[in-house]
């Protein structure tokens, strides 16, 4: 088994998912074609991070991958869309995956209210069609209850994060730029339902009967997941800061002009100069041009924030490592985990 073919199954099976749903949904009225394909378009792409680990931390614990899994795994590529276009809609970001997002796409159909009310409807439809999809995979029984409480707390603290996130925006001057805040909210946004809840969901699919054994694997994945997941939004804040646009599918510098208070701003801030601190505050979240943006990534490179970001991103990803090393675990899935890890910290987009 590999990463690839892992992705290669979860598309076939959301394909397939989502062709059901967005025919049901024409078929209440001719109109809804558009957000039918505006859904279908968003799902056809994306890295499938969440449902690859769902589907390793099954393997891990010992499961035999089969149908149900795979449709059970693909659910969580719905949150994901729900996430991603409520996210952008928050955060004012006009491109997503080098395409308008979907708050904008439906702003150039009719006005900004109805992108914005669209974004809201269509990210709410991808919520349901999560719980949807999960429910109809054909799990049994003890796996569905088995699953549910992880289910539920991977988007419970997925809205938490957001709503901590978006909170952060609104502060002002120097209190905005907290490492600790800044770390929290990553964690809770990304981290922990990118990769720990994912492993978590995917152990209890496979040890829906064995309670205690549950146990052990929830704390194995934990060692695992938490350092990688914050690893992996630590390099989401290189991106949005560095990243290429033709790799991120984002204008550059685009948290610059989103404001992100992340733990790359809040280091550069602790470390910057007066001036820099300066800087921060005043041009961070504002319509910066790109000279501007020039000026705030010289001035974050100089405080050495983010070579400090890339040398944790380092050591989160030895701790991931070392945490696999481990009888329980299956051969195949240790494999498996260790080159996520190096799909998570080396990504480009």
């Amino acid at each position: 088994m590999s990463i690839n073919q892992l992705r290669r199954d979860i598309d076939q099976q959301l394909s397939i998912l989502v062709d059901k749903y967005c025919a049901e949904l024409t078929e209440l009225d001719s109109q809804l074609t558009q957000v039918a394909e505006a859904l279908k378009d968003y799902l056809s792409e994306g890295k499938r991070f969440r449902s690859i680990f769902a589907l390793i931390g099954y393997l891990g614990a010992g499961g035999e991958l089969k149908p149900e899994i795979y449709r059970a795994a693909a659910a969580l590529e719905f949150l994901q869309a729900c996430a991603l276009i409520h996210d952008d809609l928050m955060d004012g970001s006009d491109t997503r995956r080098g395409k308008p997002s979907i708050h904008k796409q439906f702003e150039n159909l009719h006005s900004a209210q109805f992108g914005s009310s669209a974004a809201i409807l269509i990210g709410d439809l991808a919520l349901t069609w999560n719980e949807r999809a999960l429910h109809e995979s054909g799990i049994n029984q003890a796996e569905q209850i088995a699953v549910n409480p992880i289910h539920d707390v991977m988007r419970t603290e997925l809205m938490a994060g957001q709503f901590l996130d978006v909170l952060e925006q609104t502060k002002s001057g120097a209190e905005s730029f907290s490492i600790e805040r800044s770390l929290k909210i990553a964690r809770y946004k990304s981290g922990k339902y990118s990769i720990e809840r994912p492993l978590h969901f995917g152990a209890a699919l496979a040890l829906a009967s064995y309670s205690e054994k549950l146990s052990e694997y929830l704390t194995i994945y934990s060692e695992y997941g938490l350092p990688l997941g914050e690893a992996f939004q630590l390099r989401d804040d290189l991106l949005g800061i560095y990243g290429d646009p033709e790799q991120t599918g984002k204008p550059a510098g685009d948290d610059l002009r989103e404001g992100k208070r992340t733990a790359l701003i809040a280091y550069a801030h602790d470390r910057g100069s007066q001036e820099v601190k300066a800087l921060l505050e005043k041009k961070l979240g504002t319509d910066l041009n790109q000279s501007e943006i020039e000026e705030l990534r010289t001035a974050i490179t100089e405080t050495g924030a983010a070579t400090h970001v890339e040398e944790l991103i380092t050591k989160l990803s030895k701790e991931a490592l070392a945490s696999i090393q481990r009888d329980e675990l299956t051969k195949e899935s240790q494999e498996l985990l260790i080159e996520m890890i190096g799909l998570v910290i080396n990504r480009t987009r």
